[in-house]
């Protein structure tokens, strides 16, 4: 029986193998999706020995299969954002305390207690629409700073300019989170000069904007809001944690996330630190989902564990994961 404490409580990298491969076990025996997958690439208990023998799971198999290791009933459903016609993912969640444990201690191992500051939200496309993994967590935080500053914003772009530069002039500290092109749009209104405000963007331009690359984009941000450095998060709806860059687009994972590097060509078999392919995630928190996922994002990780996103794959690149997608 695999606890939430054995999760939360990892205190080592000996810890974190030992219990990635009881997860996998355990995922293993109770998701029968993810065991056909294994199957199929001829993986099993008995020959998957070390966290690099284990298969991650295409983060495709979301949007066309209930992917769940619980016989539980499911308490919401996570959904992601797509176009009309597109196929949208849907991440069946057991028990709820999984995320908010996950995202509460990952906040606070990052950012500290949530109550030093105001969190204000611009996250209008996510706001739009239902089943919001993002909105849920800044909604948990919002609530739990107990600020009645804090709060979402969705078109009242005036209003949160008129409250950022108060609060901000006050000695506030203040993290706005907030969609791409929604923090484009919000500097275009007003020049900034913040001194105790960090900025986090999400990603996600949503068809807004034209995408541009993560320097320059951040060089703008950066300028527009009078500060040094843009913090991101890094998270999708098949996950139910995240990582955090706190600047320069480096992220670090909390201690139950990890992510492995796949090579472009060979979706089975990995690249050394330093090099740009796959990028594949470990989610200890997703124990009642899977916890493997090979995502469509490409990055690079550095010997101290910490990661890039430099992009995604398009469809031509990802046939090393198209042909795992049986």
């Amino acid at each position: 029986m695999i606890t939430s404490a054995d999760i939360f409580q990892i205190a080592s990298k000996k810890e974190f193998e030992k219990t990635t491969l009881k997860v996998f076990r355990h995922q293993f025996d109770n998701n029968s999706v993810y065991r056909d997958f294994c199957t199929l690439l001829k993986k099993d208990k008995t020959n998957v020995k070390q966290l690099l023998d284990i298969p991650f799971l295409p983060i495709q198999f979301f949007k066309s299969h209930e992917v769940v290791s619980s016989t539980d009933p499911v308490q919401t459903i996570f959904t992601s954002s797509g176009t009309t016609g597109m196929s949208t993912s849907r991440h069946l969640v057991t028990d709820l305390q999984y995320y908010e444990e996950s995202f509460q201690l990952g906040f606070s191992q990052f950012y500290g207690n949530i109550e030093d500051y105001v969190v204000l939200a611009l996250l209008p496309s996510y706001l739009e629409r239902e089943g919001s993994s993002l909105i849920y967590m800044v909604e948990d935080l919002i609530q739990r700073s107990n600020q009645p500053d804090s709060g979402f914003y969705l078109n009242n772009y005036d209003e949160l300019i008129a409250k950022l530069i108060k609060l901000d002039n006050e000695g506030q500290n203040i993290i706005l989170i907030g969609v791409t092109y929604a923090l484009l749009d919000l500097i275009e209104m007003q020049s900034f000069a913040l001194k105790n405000t960090i900025i986090m963007e999400t990603g996600g331009m949503k068809g807004r904007r034209k995408e541009i690359i993560r320097e320059e984009l951040h060089a703008i941000l950066a300028k527009g809001f009078g500060v040094s450095k843009i913090h991101s998060e890094y998270g999708m709806t098949e996950l139910l944690s995240q990582a955090y860059s706190l600047g320069d687009g480096i992220f670090e994972c909390p201690p139950w996330m990890d992510i492995l590097i796949r090579d472009t060509e060979d979706a089975l078999s990995y690249i050394e630190t330093g090099k740009t392919g796959g990028i594949n995630v470990i989610d200890l928190a997703n124990i009642n989902s899977c916890s493997f996922i090979a995502t469509q994002d490409l990055g690079k990780k550095y010997s101290n564990h910490s990661f890039e996103v430099l992009g995604r794959f398009d469809n031509s690149d990802i046939r090393g994961c198209n042909l795992m997608v049986l």
